[in-house]
């Protein structure tokens, strides 16, 4: 029979147990004294909380402050408190931590209740949001999966989520949580999210997309929204019924919304994907020049990571023109491809090509890699003249086949590229800029990085040196074979497509014609043309009289420069399309403005739209009015290089000035007629889908307004019937001529 405590006993037993419990309160408060002492790892400094470190992206953003892309190792890009979505906030508070407006970091009611669930075989997380964001901040390695080393990590976040409740308000460490979370699919953080799964802003998240996405923290693959559908619908609706639960939504509205569909609108974050990807390319080549030339650093001196800086850099693209770019060369080269390979039926491409083909070979990704294991000459050949697996870019979507890798470089031979850039002329902001047909299998950019004989897209510079020289665009010159002395060997061009008889400079221009572009090099000569050419911004424009039909390489970046002195009354203004860099914190790193140069006078200016509007409306360009139906006052010139190797067409408006531009690879490979391989077919049409789909956008202010007329007036005759009564006496323009 058990013997009942005395008082004695009573008052020391219990006095032991205090004791304990006291102790073992002291031994806590000690032992979280030393984690927060360091003692057992480091923690964050007060400075790293108020500067928390985190691998943010830094975003391209268009004219119309829309983004256009990301540099990033983690997909993250920040947002303010203001710009997130109640929904999201809502649900997040709901599902993850229901007291989270009450407590101060640590829910010490949740966490013993937690535990009480978890030893009853109820496994839940005790962790506030407060807590989640310490670990997401501050644990490079995330959760750890060892128990002890998740009870000593569990403490110090304690301890950093104590330090954050103190330095932050409720609403700066919800932001925060949401800017640092990973929703998966490289997506990092709510504003990334919210453009990768809906393809919109945090701001606009419905309740049942940001169910969806809150739903995804208890498990980013198991309630993947592209993975297991089905499974994330199911833990979007417990998320919606959880914020019912907390009164942040009705029972009726959850009826109504439950058995919606996910409705995503996904855009894989992956640096390939996305509009203007070779524009983002040579962006992030020219910005690091920029600042290792300009010795821009961050405040330690160490050097900006365009990856992780979190960087904001606004550039002059527009977000709809670049769609508009993008679609029209997708529409059309689809079609014009199909024609290239009809036009080689029954033919042989490769024939005497064998040169282009090894070169070919050792360009290829797979030589250079194969060269580096250390295998021969020998052992490359075997490889690409063994079937493999391949992805092969095709315009109808990459398609996964088995052939010999040497075919697959005889097929992307045979394979046509293009590329255009937009830009203002007024200001020289470049508003659309696609530098090649697939950035995925081809990275070169054909805009700027590249260059290609220009053909008679130059010969407007010899027009333009002779109406300065005097000559009107009503001149007529006999339509016959030119030779040109002097210049090393005489050089007599020849010519295709001949109108017989004398023509006016304005129908010689029109119609492309090569004697009459000769005739003017002779007269005005090829150092006075190589010169404007250079102050038109086209570098390396050799001093010979062949320059007159284009013998010369150039960027369509450069051509698109010197077009637009023609649309901007004489102004070359060099082409731009980085604006300003700032950092995460808005302070401006980088800026700048173009400056125009006057290259010619106004008055040629003007003269030389004319000229081009007649290749449009009854010349070379007339396609564009004939058969697409583009009726405004644009000017153009199209340009076909010799055996077909490149096509190409200059269109100039008072707000727009276009270059496009498409060939093969290889110049060896090409067209057989010039029917289908000139620029009127292989450039111009890219033209004409582009600039039909912006004249049908309002929102983009472009107008027909035709070019303007000097205030000055216009002293060079360019009415012919006008010219020709002026003929039949002597006039002061006589005698300017020299007549």
């Amino acid at each position: 029979m058990n013997k009942p405590l005395s008082k004695e006993e009573t008052k020391r037993y219990s006095l032991r147990i205090w004791k304990v419990l006291i102790g073992g309160i002291a031994l806590f408060a000690i032992f979280i004294s030393m984690i927060g002492f360091g003692l057992f790892g480091a923690l964050p400094s007060f400075r790293d909380i108020e500067h928390p470190k985190s691998n943010q992206a830094s975003e391209i953003i268009a004219e119309n402050g829309r983004t256009l892309g990301t540099y990033f190792v983690q997909n993250r890009s920040n947002v303010s408190y203001k710009d997130i979505s109640p929904n999201v906030i809502n649900g997040l508070i709901a599902t993850e931590d229901t007291r989270f407006k009450e407590h101060s970091g640590i829910d010490f009611q949740r966490t013993f209740t937690i535990i009480f669930y978890n030893l009853i075989g109820k496994k839940q997380g005790g962790s506030t949001i407060t807590q989640q964001l310490a670990l997401n901040l501050f644990s490079e390695e995330g959760r750890q999966r060892n128990f002890f080393k998740r009870v000593m990590q569990k403490f110090k976040e304690w301890i950093v989520a104590v330090k954050l409740e103190r330095n932050y308000t409720k609403e700066e460490i919800i932001t925060m949580y949401l800017n640092t979370v990973d929703f998966g699919n490289q997506a990092y953080g709510i504003k990334s999210a919210a453009r990768v799964y809906f393809n919109t802003t945090p701001d606009k998240l419905s309740v049942t997309e940001a169910a969806t996405l809150v739903g995804m923290q208890k498990g980013i693959t198991m309630y993947s929204p592209t993975r297991n559908p089905e499974r994330s619908k199911a833990r979007r609706n417990t998320v919606m019924a959880m914020m019912v639960k907390s009164d942040y939504l009705t029972q009726q509205e959850f009826e109504r919304q439950k058995d919606q569909p996910l409705n995503l609108h996904f855009n894989a974050a992956t640096v390939n994907d996305g509009i203007a990807p070779y524009f983002r390319s040579v962006l992030k080549s020219d910005i690091k020049t920029i600042f290792q030339d300009q010795g821009i650093t961050k405040s330690d001196g160490t050097p900006y990571d365009l990856d992780r800086d979190g960087l904001k850099i606004y550039t002059t693209l527009n977000y709809d023109m670049q769609v508009y770019a993008e679609e029209a060369q997708k529409e059309y080269m689809k079609v014009l491809q199909q024609q290239f390979v009809n036009s080689w039926k029954g033919r042989n491409p490769f024939k005497d090509k064998a040169l282009q083909i090894e070169q070919g070979i050792k360009r290829s990704d797979r030589y250079k890699s194969l060269k580096l294991e250390g295998k021969s000459d020998e052992e490359i050949k075997q490889d690409f003249n063994t079937p493999t697996d391949l992805t092969i870019f095709t315009w109808k979507g990459n398609v996964d086949t088995t052939m010999k890798p040497i075919d697959s470089v005889r097929y992307y031979k045979m394979l046509l590229r293009n590329a255009m850039m937009t830009m203002d002329p007024t200001d020289g902001h470049v508003k659309a800029w696609v530098g090649g047909i697939n950035f995925e299998h081809f990275k070169y950019d054909q805009v700027k990085m590249g260059t290609r004989q220009v053909g008679s897209t130059a010969k407007p510079f010899t027009y333009a040196v002779a109406i300065e020289n005097g000559y009107s665009p009503c001149y007529t010159v006999p339509n016959v074979p030119v030779t040109i002395d002097g210049y090393g060997d005489p050089w007599t061009p020849k010519s295709t497509g001949t109108l017989p008889g004398i023509l006016t400079l304005q129908k010689a221009l029109a119609y492309s014609q090569n004697y009459i572009t000769a005739y003017l090099m002779k007269q005005v000569g090829p150092v006075a043309v190589a010169n404007l050419a250079t102050k038109m911004g086209i570098p390396n424009v050799p001093a010979y009289p062949s320059i007159a039909l284009g013998t010369f390489d150039a960027s369509i970046y450069n051509m698109v420069g010197a077009y637009g002195a023609f649309a901007n009354k004489g102004f070359y203004t060099q082409p731009i399309y980085l604006l300003r860099i700032e950092d995460k914190n808005g302070v401006v790193l980088y800026s700048q403005k173009a400056i125009p140069k006057p290259v010619m006078s106004e008055e040629v200016a003007y003269v030389m739209t004319r000229m081009l509007k007649g290749v449009i409306t009854n010349g070379t360009g007339s396609r564009l009015n004939y058969k697409y139906k583009v009726n405004a006052p644009i000017g153009g010139k199209t340009g076909t290089t010799q055996n077909n190797s490149d096509g190409w067409f200059m269109a100039i408006t008072p707000q727009l000035v276009t270059g496009v531009w498409t060939g093969c690879e290889d110049r060896a490979f090409h067209f057989i007629s010039t029917g289908q391989g000139e620029g009127a077919n292989t450039a111009l049409p890219i033209f004409a889908g582009f600039i039909k789909r912006v004249y049908a956008n309002p929102s983009l202010k472009i107008s027909h307004a035709d070019f303007e007329i000097p205030k000055a007036g216009v002293s060079i005759v360019f009415d012919c019937n006008q010219y020709q009564k002026q003929e039949e006496g002597t006039t002061e323009l006589d005698e300017k001529l020299g007549f």
